[in-house]
């Protein structure tokens, strides 16, 4: 076989991936353009109120990797089971997602709700500015108190939504996620800067106008759902009863490669909570080590961090992609094409984050200008976004095979591959470069991010042996 045969798919193949991925880079392409309205608005008002923000969002964000990783370790079987076209199995999954999701929702608000003040001032460094310190304290504290309503639709909405997804419906998500963000920058205009004789709220108005929108992009897909059994056959009596069959959980709980975590055996679902839990606050980590450069460099990070979001779409989708296509293909047992349909989807991945890492760092110098904030700030952002923009080839290679590796229930190798490496590796480089080095910010985040080549090496050589093709609901 030679390369172009390889790595390179004829027009039904990428025709078949765009209708999958183009619809999930449409809804993260228009949410993250909103983000960054919503934080160029938000930066009109002031830096700290933007930090303030910035720094709760990081926190929400750990909440967010919890769903997505209990999620994603019930929607391996999830994708399998509608690979074999067994909806009985597919209404399971949904019920023990409820369960699951219900349970990270009720933790994660008593946890913000008790330690959120004291989590928002390990991300306040510097000296000299007490008082805009304080100030983005107070603003923090005011977007996250409000933001907490916000958790429950969140929840149901990703719930629904990544089943769907599982299933190879990707347009509903979409459209329920552009109607949330025009409801979100509408009332964003509205609220934060008191139009329409509304009040002046400012970082409150920014925090409701997110609320609302979640609640109608709730609504959206569950209607949608409910209404539409000839498409989703699987919602026809999934709440007649709510018992998960009791193999069927342990599976997911337990099934794969076993890891002795405080003397008791994890592996599949689980581990990929547990992943997506230190994942995530390793990267809360990561950006508190960042932090100790200043708000200047908070703000800096959370501008270029918004920005590259728009791009990082791309590997994102391919993401997704290979948990869908490749899922479905290794729970209908057809391993010999999942393995040829991956490493095309991996090679697509790469080439088009070229592109995209491209894009950005032409236009790095100008997308900072859209905020109303300091020079440093700026030049700070525009030189992340160079390095946000060499990285993004990186991390589609990483994210295609972690993705890979997950949709053969692979979790294990997926927790030591990715948190296991941030803690042991990625934190403790961020934590020594940060505290005992003068290095600026973009030189310290450029070191921490080429550590993910390692990673690369590894993925490479565990989805070149096929560790990954199983399937798990035969």
């Amino acid at each position: 076989m030679n390369i172009r045969k390889k790595l390179f798919g004829d027009r039904a193949f990428y025709r078949m991936v765009l209708t999958v991925t183009v619809p999930i880079m449409i809804q993260n392409g228009i949410t993250n353009f909103v983000g960054l309205l919503d934080n160029i608005m938000v930066g009109r008002i002031g830096t700290e109120q933007m930090s303030g923000i910035a720094i709760v969002n990081q926190l929400l964000m750990v909440f967010n990797l919890a769903i997505f990783g209990a999620l994603s370790g019930v929607g391996i079987f999830g994708a399998q089971f509608f690979g074999c076209r067994n909806h009985k199995g597919v209404q399971h999954t949904l019920r023990f997602k409820i369960y699951v999701g219900l349970g990270i929702l009720v933790l994660g608000t008593v946890i913000l709700m008790a330690g959120g003040e004291q989590l928002i001032q390990m991300y306040l460094h510097g000296e000299g500015n007490e008082q805009a310190l304080q100030a983005t304290l107070g603003y923090g504290r005011e977007y996250l108190w409000v933001m907490l309503a916000g958790l429950p639709p969140f929840v149901l909405e990703e719930i629904y939504a990544s089943t769907l997804r599982e299933g190879g419906e990707t347009k509903l998500p979409m459209i329920a996620g552009v109607v949330a963000v025009l409801v979100n920058l509408a009332l964003n205009y509205v609220l934060i800067f008191g139009k329409l004789g509304f009040p002046e709220l400012g970082v409150v108005g920014a925090a409701i106008a997110t609320v609302i929108s979640r609640y109608v992009q709730m609504a959206v897909v569950i209607a949608w759902t409910h209404r539409n059994p000839e498409k989703m056959p699987f919602i026809v009596g999934a709440y007649r009863e709510w018992k998960v069959p009791g193999q069927l959980s342990w599976n997911i709980v337990s099934k794969g490669t076993p890891l002795m975590l405080n003397e008791i055996l994890w592996s599949a679902g689980l581990p990929l909570l547990f992943n997506e839990l230190a994942w995530s606050a390793g990267m809360a980590m990561m950006t508190q080590c960042y932090s100790t450069r200043g708000l200047d460099a908070v703000a800096a990070l959370n501008i270029s961090t918004v920005i590259s979001n728009l791009f990082n779409v791309v590997f994102v989708a391919m993401g997704s992609a290979v948990s869908i296509i490749v899922g479905q293909l290794l729970g209908a047992g057809k391993m010999e094409e999942a393995k040829d349909t991956d490493r095309k989807l991996i090679a697509f991945a790469v080439m088009s984050s070229v592109g995209a890492g491209a894009v950005v760092a032409m236009t790095a110098p100008l997308f900072p200008q859209l905020y109303n904030t300091s020079g440093e700030v700026k030049h700070l952002a525009a030189a992340l976004l160079r390095v946000a923009a060499l990285c993004m080839p990186v991390f589609a290679f990483l994210h295609t095979t972690y993705f890979t590796l997950r949709s053969g229930g692979k979790t294990i190798i997926t927790f030591l591959f990715d948190s296991v490496f941030l803690w042991c590796v990625s934190i403790p480089v961020a934590y020594v470069l940060s505290r005992h080095t003068t290095m600026a910010i973009a030189a310290l985040y450029l070191s921490c991010q080429m550590l993910d080549l390692i990673k690369c090496v590894i993925g490479f050589v565990l989805v070149k042996k096929g560790v990954w093709l199983n399937n798990i609901v035969a």
